[in-house]
């Protein structure tokens, strides 16, 4: 549960080190509205029902962090991108814009503090902040420069931008290059610890890792540097599986890398060790979806022994928990972390 000083284990992490303490973190916000008995919709839209259910879900399940990751389309909304979603189904975006350099020259930036949802957002953190103060992380969210063209344009226009036009690839980068870093220092200043800085559409799911160096690490270590200057976290997430490439993410400059549930933790914790820290990566589907408290609190433990002990990692679920999820297996996860942890650092 909350405690004081989770924010400083997490810093030790980030200095190689193993907290005195492992927070429970799980990316658990559907599954959260669900057993707060809320409708995601309503969740997304309102920043005292946003802070009502993940005060529910902290207080119930233990969490040291709150995860305010809403959905994708927050900035993309403002800038005419097409949006579907209700109910408990998360917005989506749809109808891209056209990859042209019309497009781009018409875009305006939004007010990150004013406009659309981003004040439900701004609030959110700041009421989770003041109420839980030193003895919770509070986790906003923010998308990579090059994930932020892929929800402008598509992610197949934006990849054939690659080879058909670089140059307006790198001019749209540099456009959310200075979108992303205002609406990131914007949720720091409200109170937020840490950024999820998502960019699933950048990784050894999309790209080549010669592309990787060349178009996406610069600009987004750019953003990530901002944060860090701000002294804010950087928690990057693009579901990344192999070594070579979170090497590259933790040279760029960001502090944590995220690794999926398909990646070996072990290699890619020894790939990027002294660079950056990991966090992952208990498996939302197999695990905790599908498996029980028992073969859940199996794959925490051999976590926690086989790589959180060596320093620089923190223990989370590789992807987002699914909202329908049995409570009984996330509990199996947060009791193995606060049951283990103090007998293998003493």
């Amino acid at each position: 549960m909350p405690y004081s000083g989770v924010v400083e284990d997490v810093r030790r992490a980030l200095k190689g080190e193993t907290p005195k303490r492992m927070p429970f973190f799980a990316c658990s916000e559907e599954f959260d509205v669900r057993i707060a008995g809320e409708v995601y919709e309503k969740y997304c839209a309102d920043s005292k029902t946003m802070a009502r259910v993940q005060s529910a879900a902290v207080d119930r399940m233990g969490y040291d962090w709150t995860w305010l990751q809403v959905d994708d389309c927050i900035l993309f909304e403002q800038l005419g991108v097409g949006v579907v979603g209700q109910g408990n189904i998360l917005r989506a975006t749809k109808d891209y814009r056209p990859a042209t350099r019309a497009t781009l020259n018409s875009l305006k930036k939004p007010n990150v503090k004013k406009s659309g949802r981003c004040p439900v957002l701004l609030d959110a953190i700041k009421r989770m902040k003041d109420k839980y103060g030193d003895t919770l992380m509070v986790v906003g969210r923010t998308e990579g420069p090059f994930s932020s063209v892929g929800l402008l344009y598509g992610i197949e226009a934006t990849n054939f931008l690659l080879f058909e036009d670089r140059a307006l690839l790198a001019d749209t980068v540099k456009f959310f290059i200075d979108l992303q870093t205002e609406f990131g220092l914007a949720q720091f200043a409200a109170g937020a610890d840490a950024l999820w800085y998502g960019d699933c559409n950048a990784s050894s799911h999309l790209m080549s890792l010669q592309t990787y160096r060349d178009v996406v690490a610069g600009p987004m270590g750019e953003v990530a540097q901002a944060y860090r200057k701000a002294g804010g976290i950087t928690i990057l997430h693009a579901s990344e599986e192999k070594p070579e490439y979170a090497r590259v993410m933790a040279e760029s400059g960001v502090d944590v890398v995220s690794i999926g549930p398909g990646g070996n933790l072990a290699e890619c914790h020894a790939a990027i060790a002294k660079k950056a820290a990991v966090i992952g990566n208990v498996d939302p589907i197999g695990q905790l979806m599908n498996g029980t408290p028992a073969s859940v609190a199996a794959q925490v433990e051999d976590i926690l022994r086989t790589v959180s002990v060596k320093g620089g990692h923190l223990i989370n679920s590789g992807e987002m928990v699914p909202r329908d999820c049995p409570e009984a297996n996330i509990r199996a996860f947060g009791e193995t972390v606060r049951a283990l942890w103090p007998k293998l650092v003493r």
